[in-house]
């Protein structure tokens, strides 16, 4: 397995716009609300420092393999509260010290290495070549999160289709997959009876729980939808 070239290519973009989203920021506004219920622009800038960690972590594993322990969720969350109440500045600083120890490991890691197995949490192995998506979709939904401007209107189309199929994917898994047929363009995911439809970020913001469907078209109804992350 060689490296996933077009997931890199997304993370790299990604990680200059989570990067062009904070520098619209003031240190005042980071402590102010973020587009998720419950969570500071902080906090949610102290939850990406924490997944690129863990990320330049099981890059790290997958070059030496040596697997890092996975964090149990009340560590996680002690560590993400900690970090989120950092001065202003030392948050920027520990953003931007995370992105660069995660380019590190990826720079570190041979060719050979994308195909080893990582854990991302107890009972889940996966590539490390899905990494670079993970991270891609963490850092372009959350720099949305963070309400500097930035909207899903300014994320390339193909991290969007991209996000829209992991939804659905995800959906899948858990057989919670909504009764519609959603359309964007020429694209089109589920088989289900309520036709759907609207723009790639319009849809894209709809089905991540970061808008209300209220530009989309539809049949009927709009059902609720199953948190997908």
């Amino acid at each position: 397995m060689t490296a996933p070239t077009e997931q890199l290519d997304w993370w790299r973009q990604g990680e200059e716009h989570l990067g062009t989203a904070l520098g619209r920021l003031t240190d005042e506004e980071l402590a102010g609300p973020s587009l998720l219920p419950g969570w500071t622009r902080a906090h949610v800038l102290a939850h990406l420092v924490r997944t690129a960690d863990a990320t330049a972590d099981l890059l790290t594993g997958a070059r030496t393999g040596v697997r890092t322990p996975v964090p149990g969720s009340d560590e996680a969350r002690d560590a993400e509260a900690a970090t989120a109440a950092l001065p202003p500045g030392e948050l920027r600083a520990a953003v931007l010290a995370a992105t660069q120890r995660l380019a590190a490991a990826v720079r570190e890691l041979p060719d050979q290495a994308w195909s080893a197995q990582v854990s991302t949490r107890p009972g889940h192995d996966l590539p490390a070549a899905d990494l670079p998506w993970l991270r891609a979709r963490e850092v372009w939904v959350h720099s949305v999160d963070l309400d500097a401007g930035i909207g899903f209107a300014d994320v390339p189309d193909d991290v969007l289709a991209a996000v829209v199929d992991d939804v659905f994917r995800r959906w899948d898994a858990r057989d919670v997959v909504p009764d519609v047929a959603l359309f964007a363009g020429d694209r089109e995911w589920g088989t289900g009876a309520l036709a759907v439809a609207g723009t790639l970020p319009a849809v894209t913001a709809w089905i991540t729980g970061r808008g209300d469907g209220a530009d989309l078209q539809a049949d009927g109804p709009l059902p609720s939808l199953a948190p997908w992350a």
